[in-house]
């Protein structure tokens, strides 16, 4: 008979129309499919007048890196326990005695349900925590300290499955200057991990065990692999993991680690943060001081060639785009992305030529020195959700024809510190119609449900 009723139930429940709509979850660096949209329906168009209300907020402690959403559970890492002063400049590198943490939080309530601590020594410029954001993958949390200490946690409990000293094991012998950066990615049995030192600047492990599964390309200098993450492509009928490196933009099988083409660029203090980017056949990466460079895909065989790159004359002269750290967007034949001194610009994606810039965005047109001013880009349906550095969360339309702020709401203090103002630079999650934003002192949980 309880076998009768379950059944019924099950066939009753499949005929009525669904009225809730799954809520997507935010597993990684830029989300599900590590592009930087938000798929979720049901979003506000506007935000009340009066702000928006937290569902919870957490203390934790310091860190760059953002949270991921999956499930019911919310993961994010920092630093605590500073048993000794960190230098007086972030220009500066010593040895200070820390811990760092991965966190697991109740996505309901934010209240925690465990987390794994343990032992590091911070070396780092800019040492206020840890850089990625942890990748969620069936069951497990795969999570990259900024020293280089790489866990296989269990998501149920946060026990270690395995762990890697990327330092240790690789024999690197200093961590790149603003540590290790590049967000871990999944793909297939793989966790592939920019790794730095003679032919291991990208290292793929076997999901299950950690074990080695191929090693590629060289990059030993002080910023070791870079920052930027990998990603995977397709061109020329190819799947192509692309690494960006400080001395050049690689195309590798990501099957076997093969380089299939490469094209130099040697970009000054190794500074490689953002993803690069493509659209159909355009592979759009940029820098702080170097700027950009559009490649073209070649659609026969695995290739790249130089279709453009910046003529600015430094930092503050740029004509295109100089990115210390977000990724752009090209949409509609059309780049957007943040500047060096927070100019959000729009450039032609076949030409690299400007069409308009705003400085309000970023809080640039406020700021008495506006150096790597900040924001961060998440698109949605036919508008982006703006995250900067003050600690505000935009709404706005960017198109060809300029920037159309929507609304405007604050999150978050800026508890930072970075060219003399206080700031957040950490990338939200967007998950479940929420936003999941942290600085250094809490993480915090805002519906964006209409």
């Amino acid at each position: 008979m309880r076998r009768f009723l379950l059944t019924s139930t099950v066939v009753l429940l499949s005929l009525l129309p669904i009225a809730v709509a799954i809520a997507d979850d935010w597993p990684q660096w830029l989300g599900p499919q590590r592009d930087g949209v938000w798929r979720e329906t049901g979003i506000v168009e506007r935000f009340p007048e009066n702000g928006l209300a937290r569902k919870w907020s957490t203390p934790i402690g310091a860190g760059y890196s953002g949270p991921a959403v999956v499930g019911d559970r919310v993961f994010v890492t920092d630093r605590v326990t500073k048993e000794a002063n960190d230098p007086a400049s972030p220009f500066e590198r010593g040895a200070v005695p820390s811990s760092e943490r991965v966190l697991c939080l109740d996505e309901a309530t934010g209240k925690p349900i465990w987390e794994h601590k343990y032992p590091c020594i911070y070396t780092v410029s800019y040492p206020a925590g840890p850089r990625c954001t942890p990748t969620v993958h069936d069951g497990k949390v795969y999570s990259l300290g900024s020293e280089g200490h790489l866990f296989c946690l269990s998501a149920s409990d946060g026990k270690v499955v395995w762990s890697r000293e990327l330092k240790k094991d690789f024999s690197i012998r200093s961590t790149p200057v603003w540590g290790f950066a590049s967000h871990p990615l999944v793909d297939g049995n793989k966790l592939i991990c920019f790794v730095g030192g003679a032919e291991t600047a990208v290292v793929a492990f076997d999901l299950a065990t950690g074990k080695e599964l191929w090693r590629a390309l060289s990059a030993s200098g002080p910023h070791g692999p870079g920052y930027s993450p990998p990603v995977i492509y397709e061109a020329a009928g190819v799947r192509q993991l692309i690494a960006w490196l400080p001395d050049a933009v690689n195309g590798l099988d990501p099957e076997t680690g093969k380089v299939l083409w490469s094209k130099s660029f040697t970009v000054k203090e190794g500074l490689t943060a953002p993803m690069a980017r493509q659209s159909g056949d355009l592979l759009f990466v940029t820098a702080f001081y170097d700027g950009p460079l559009m490649l073209k895909l070649n659609g026969d065989k695995p290739g790249a060639t130089e279709l453009w790159r910046g003529k600015g004359k430094n930092e503050r002269q740029t004509d295109g785009l100089h990115s210390i750290m977000p990724t752009p967007f090209i949409v509609d034949g059309h780049i957007f992305g943040v500047c060096s001194y927070g100019q959000l610009r729009c450039l032609k994606a076949d030409s690299g030529q400007r069409v308009w810039e705003n400085l309000s965005a970023t809080g640039a047109d406020k700021a008495r020195n506006a150096r790597w001013a900040n924001a961060f880009l998440i698109q949605h349906q036919d508008r982006f959700f703006i995250a900067n550095e003050q600690g505000d969360l935009i709404l706005a339309k960017l198109t060809p024809q300029g920037y159309e702020e929507l609304s405007r709401t604050h999150l978050l203090e800026p508890t930072g510190q970075a060219g003399g103002r206080q700031i957040v630079w950490s990338h939200p999650a967007f998950a479940h119609r929420c936003v999941f934003a942290r600085n250094d002192e809490e993480i915090v949980c805002v519906s964006l449900a209409e």
